[in-house]
């Protein structure tokens, strides 16, 4: 059995040999105050606030608290790792954002997140084409992270496979006033200044980072700064107002990804990037007011409306030989995006049948508009190009002649509702059901010789519905059942380009439907709690590459796919702040009708039927165990493994399985209105050689992403209460 598989395997042995000991505690349990327990936590969904305990799904909930303590907090993947079903590889790379899937969703993507709803105090992360990211995401103000899978993400709309909602802090008490700082390995840096509190009607919180770093791969260094802000008003008749006000600016280098001849000799090279001074600029600024009222006892209402900008500049390696096709984009991004929407949603507590029905009724709409321009990334003739110009800092990649301008415009208008019924004592039935529609219109105002008007327009549509069926066999034991179906409809920069050359947007692309069914399970034992669910996803047009070469990538729809998954969980706490952590996933992902890539179809480029959908790892595990008393030493271990990935659809490239460890230490003193935490930690404890994540389908076959080896990190923090 290969390393990775058998850490896995043990691992869950153990977890096993573990519950009967956890069901026996339960049986003779000790006295009150001497038994650990989870602390009471809810999760939010259309109807409201919900224990975890209770939602006939798969839900889980990071404390922000429990993000911050003893890790960097500049990525989610440093703390989201025992959240079965939730792939987040980080990159190395904050020019592509963290690589992020849920049971197999959002794997094939090579920058950004698609598949995955992502939302941020309610505002959309993700656009309404189904693309997003996570780099407005603040780990330093953050209350919680919940991740929702299955059946029911389908209620959030389009590119739903499944849904992380990240929730700012409010403010409490005296006003507060905390700066924290963390350095490490590679020249990594991050600095916090945080305000917050309340009076009377009013709590506010204010949190600004930046953060830096040299890059553990040759032209990898970043620059990142936050800016997030939270402001509650009570209102006299009992009525709230938040607003939330988020700001990022980044400027990150991009290494690329790398043959396997280039990762076996020189891992942390970058030769290519280096050549073409690959690199990314952003700026993003979003608002949203978010509105709730009590209309009598029993019925509330909820508007949130939001808005932003976002500026984008990328700088990227095609080669000067293909951009001398008359209709290709050249190789310089330069996107201008503004966005916007409103939710507004009415939930009610009524009767039927003598039985409590909780119903939630909704109406979203969310607007994008995208200049988008194509520039050349060299000067001169290709005979003699300039491809980069001196500066201050060193020699940069250029801007050169237009060769692509439109303007793109994405809407959705999506009604919704979801109703919860206690039928009897222990049986609840849940229902809901979205019907979504998303408008694509390009208007292509680059005419210029051979290179026609492409302009267009695409509309897709389904009704989505889900349904679930709760039994709670006993109070510390749930079953349920689900099922539901959604979809996924092609991103802008999927409908990007067409096959063999041919200039215009891809709107012969199909959404991705699929159908979910999930059964699971939920025990309270001897303080702690274990989950377990079985699913399977069966796809239809799934959204897969067709060509990529010469920095243009293009899709299709490639048929029939399935994923059939088992997710285990167990959270445990002890009265002696003793805290384990375990959380497994397996997970078959595979193509059930052969397709060619590209097409047409020829011997060396069919994709059989049953090859594993590539970026989706079969098995995964994290493990921890840590002392954390409220005040003094702290300690704690962790390891994460990771089965084999395929690279590619054809399964003839992929990245070995790995584990790594990390340990950690830190020390936390409460002193009258003082607080004091420092920490230090290393990851890959054993200096493994790993690939972190692969780039999909990479069309020149540079699909791997290093790893770094053993590396540190220490942090001290302070804050004084007013």
């Amino acid at each position: 059995m290969k390393p990775a598989l058998a850490a896995t395997a043990a691992a869950v042995r153990l977890l096993l040999l573990g519950i009967p000991l956890a069901v026996q505690a339960q049986q003779a349990p000790p006295p009150e105050t001497d038994r650990g327990r989870l602390p009471e936590v809810t999760v939010s969904t259309p109807r409201g606030e919900v224990a975890p305990f209770n939602v006939p799904g798969s839900v889980d909930r990071v404390d922000g608290a429990e993000m911050r303590d003893n890790r960097l907090q500049v990525n989610l993947s440093e703390s989201l790792g025992g959240v079965p079903g939730l792939q987040v590889q980080n990159r190395m790379n904050y020019a592509q954002d963290l690589q992020l899937s849920i049971r197999g969703f959002g794997a094939r993507s090579t920058f950004g997140v698609r598949g995955v709803r992502l939302y941020v105090d309610g505002i959309p992360a993700t656009l309404p084409d189904g693309q997003g990211q996570t780099s407005n995401i603040d780990i330093g103000s953050l209350d919680r992270v919940e991740i929702l899978r299955g059946p029911f993400s389908a209620l959030y709309g389009n590119s739903s496979g499944g849904v992380l909602q990240a929730f700012t802090a409010s403010g409490e008490g005296a006003p507060r006033l905390s700066y924290s700082a963390a350095g490490g390995s590679f020249g990594t840096w991050r600095q916090s200044l945080q305000a917050s509190g309340s009076q009377g009607a009013i709590d506010y919180l204010l949190n600004a980072s930046r953060f830096q770093t040299d890059g553990w791969r040759e032209h990898s260094a970043a620059l990142r700064d936050i800016a997030n802000g939270k402001l509650g008003i009570a209102l006299d008749n009992g009525d709230k107002l938040t607003l939330v006000l988020n700001s990022v600016r980044i400027s990150a280098q991009d290494p690329l990804g790398l043959t396997a001849d280039q990762y076996a000799l020189a891992p942390r090279s970058a030769a290519l990037a280096t050549q073409f001074d690959t690199r990314k600029t952003v700026e993003q600024t979003q608002a949203g007011l978010l509105y709730e009222r009590r209309v009598g006892a029993s019925q509330s209402l909820r508007l949130m409306v939001y808005g932003g900008e976002r500026k984008t500049m990328q700088y990227q390696s095609i080669p000067l030989g293909p951009q001398q096709n008359p209709l290709h984009a050249g190789g310089v991004i330069d996107l201008s995006r503004q966005y916007g929407g409103v939710d507004l949603r009415w939930t009610a507590e009524l009767q039927m049948a003598d039985r409590p029905l909780d119903l939630a009724v909704g109406l979203g709409y969310d607007s994008l508009r995208e200049q988008r321009r194509g520039y050349e990334n060299y000067l001169g003739r290709v005979a003699s190009p300039v491809l980069g110009v001196l500066g201050v800092l060193g020699v940069l990649g250029v801007q050169g002649r237009l060769r692509r301008s439109e303007r793109n415009e994405v809407w959705n208008l999506d009604p919704y509702a979801q109703a919860t019924w206690r039928l009897a004592e222990r049986w609840t039935l849940e229902a809901g059901v979205r019907r979504s529609s998303v408008h694509f219109d390009s208007q292509d105002r680059y005419i210029v010789g051979t290179n026609r008007d492409d302009s267009g327009s695409a509309r897709y549509s389904k009704t989505l519905p889900v349904a679930s069926l709760r039994y709670q066999a006993t109070p510390d034991l749930a079953l349920y059942g689900s099922i539901g179906r959604g979809f996924e409809t092609p991103t802008l920069n999927e409908l990007s380009y067409r096959a063999g050359g041919a200039s215009g947007l891809n709107f012969a692309l199909r959404p991705a439907v699929n159908d979910s069914v999930e059964f699971g399970a939920k025990a309270r034992l001897g303080g702690g709690l274990l989950t377990a669910a079985l699913f399977q996803t069966r796809t239809r047009d799934e959204i897969v590459t067709d060509t990529n070469s010469g920095g243009r990538a293009t899709f299709q729809n490639a048929g029939r796919t399935r994923r059939n998954g088992f997710e285990l969980a167990w959270q445990h706490e002890m009265a002696n702040h003793w805290r384990t952590q375990l959380a497994y996933t397996w997970l078959d992902a595979r193509y059930r009708d052969a397709f060619c890539s590209p097409s047409p179809c020829a011997a060396s480029n069919t994709v059989a039927a049953g090859n594993r959908i590539p970026g989706i790892a079969r098995q995964s595990l994290f493990a921890s165990l840590g002392w954390v008393p409220p005040e003094g030493w702290r300690a704690g271990a962790e390891m994460r493994a990771l089965g084999r990935m395929q690279a590619n659809d054809a399964n003839s490239a992929s990245a070995p399985g790995y584990a790594v460890a990390a340990l950690y230490a830190g020390y936390l003193k409460k002193w009258e209105r003082w607080e004091f935490n420092a920490f230090a930690r290393v990851d890959n404890l054993f200096d493994r050689r790993y690939v972190g994540s692969v780039i999909v389908n990479e069309g020149n076959a540079r699909y791997y992403e290093p790893a770094p080896g053993r590396n540190w990190t220490v942090g001290l923090s302070g804050a004084y209460r007013f």
